[in-house]
């Protein structure tokens, strides 16, 4: 095959490095955020973090400098600080704004300088953030196991037992495997053993725990009331022999089988209400997350006004007295060191304030479209997606979907991701579009509105909304009641 040369010309887009830097810093949280600043400044030197505490005592030491007599000043002393001054400015001014678009940052920073390979290099793992996690159900009970008396059989019994609870509280293996373990092991050992342990484990906190069945948990709460508790017996009965037919709101056969009247059953049905049928559920909780408002909305005057958040906002800048060093170092390398931290510092400083600046323009561009809901509320949400959001800020809707996500708006309505203001739409009779929002807003209002003995269906909730001008199918209300855990009109039926 001959070789030859061939010149072609073309097109191809390409990411800048500050354009990797600054997409990566618009889809972080704004707690990933901070600790992401906290890393760059414990890399950068170049960088330093402004507190405002020491502005204040700078402005009192300004004011006493001018009231001295002037001879009394040091021209001496002024000099070198303009000197550093001037040797940072005119050493940042040698550093090129942008890169070309070919590079990325391993051809300009290696892995000494850049504060991303310092986060990689697994020798701060000691400081990284951990979300402190609660105890478990297994170690409350392990607790508890350790402070009650058992005989060492017992207490091998009980570790077996506690083995097979499951996070919601509940047993999930037989006892008969149970016991064929232990007797596995070596211990000489009877089924009732195994049941006299059981019923300890039980009483144990919370209250319910390692029951087998949901009637057997609810019963064991029960027994644990006062005897003289009003309806304690009868309810014993229903979670003992009719948990089923109250499952299915069958309460005409318990009220002929106990021979209750409507009231009297409504309040047995209360104090079962009362029982936790999950137990474990309570220490089995996840974490919690904090979360930190981006933007905060006000009204004021009659129009709202969207603006960061200044507690997010971080306050750094380039410290003039190391970027000063360029021009004095006369070493090859450390000073290449140094104007790589200060290029580095001035664009994670730009990409901090394009980050700031598309976050508010993406806002201001939500709540001018959602407008409706700010005062009057969920009903009067409009049909917004994120194709709508890039068109009107002149964005792509891959920018606008990094916005959005993990990043919340404080309002009077309360504390909202951006992601919660876009919904698709439905027509509406008149040619119009409704928010699937708001229709979920007026499902839940009218739920709440209903009569509890003659509850809606989702057939008459259509109807309602056909009523208000708006065509949504029965199977797409039952959608958006089940979303919003809403039970069945037959499971929300109570007695009058």
């Amino acid at each position: 095959m001959k070789q030859s040369l061939q010149l072609r010309l073309g097109q191809s887009l390409t990411m800048t490095p500050q354009l990797q830097q600054a997409i990566r810093l618009l889809q972080l949280s704004t707690v990933d955020l901070q600790q992401e600043i906290q890393e760059v400044l414990d890399s950068n030197l170049m960088l330093e973090q402004v507190d405002e505490s020491e502005e204040q005592p700078q402005a009192v030491a300004d004011d006493k400098t001018e009231q001295e007599p002037a001879e009394n000043r040091s021209e001496e002393a002024e000099e070198p600080a303009e000197a550093e001054a001037a040797a940072a400015e005119q050493a940042a001014e040698t550093i090129p704004e942008e890169l070309p678009v070919d590079s990325s940052w391993e051809d300009v920073y290696d892995g000494s300088t850049s504060y991303s390979a310092a986060a990689d290099s697994g020798h701060d793992d000691q400081y990284e953030t951990r979300p402190e996690q609660g105890e478990s159900l297994y170690e409350h009970l392990l607790w508890q196991l350790d402070l009650t008396p058992f005989s060492e059989v017992d207490h091998a019994i009980a570790l077996a037992l506690l083995d097979s609870i499951g996070e919601d509280g509940y047993l999930y293996a037989p006892l008969d495997e149970i016991l064929q373990g232990l007797q596995d092991q070596g211990l000489e050992i009877e089924m009732d053993e195994v049941e006299a342990v059981l019923h300890r484990i039980q009483r144990f906190d919370p209250v319910g725990v390692a029951a087998r069945s949901v009637g057997e948990c609810l019963s064991i709460q029960l027994q644990q009331l006062p005897p003289e508790t009003a309806w304690r017996e009868q309810a014993l009965l229903v979670v003992d022999q009719y948990l089923d037919a109250l499952g299915r709101r069958d309460l005409a056969q318990i009220m002929r089988s106990l021979r209750l009247k409507e009231d009297e059953l409504q309040q047995l049905i209360d104090l079962i209400q009362t029982m936790n049928p999950r137990p474990g559920a309570m220490l089995a909780a996840p974490p919690p997350e904090y979360v930190i408002p981006d933007v905060l909305v006000t009204k004021i005057k009659g129009s709202w006004r969207v603006e960061l958040n200044p507690d997010t906002l971080p306050r750094l800048r380039i410290n003039n007295e190391y970027a000063s060093l360029i021009r004095k170092v006369e070493n090859k390398g450390e000073n290449t060191t140094l104007k790589n931290h200060l290029q580095e510092a001035r664009w994670f400083l730009k990409s901090l304030m394009s980050r700031n600046e598309t976050l508010l323009k993406v806002a201001t561009c939500i709540v001018e479209r959602q407008r409706g809901f700010f005062d009057y509320g969920e009903e009067a949400m409009k049909p917004l997606v994120l194709r709508d959001v890039a068109e009107s800020v002149g964005m792509h809707e891959s920018t606008v979907s990094r916005v959005t996500t993990q990043k919340y708006m404080h309002t009077p309505r309360g504390i909202f991701e951006f992601k919660y203001f876009f919904s698709s739409h439905v027509n509406t009779s008149d040619g119009g579009e409704c928010s699937a929002t708001a229709i979920r807003a007026i499902i839940r209002k009218l739920i709440a509105a209903e009569s509890p003995s003659k509850p809606l269906s989702d057939s008459k909730i259509t109807d309602v909304l056909l009523d208000q001008g708006i065509k949504v199918a029965r199977r797409t209300v039952a959608k958006y009641r089940e979303a919003m855990m809403i039970a069945s009109s037959s499971e929300r039926k109570r007695l009058a």
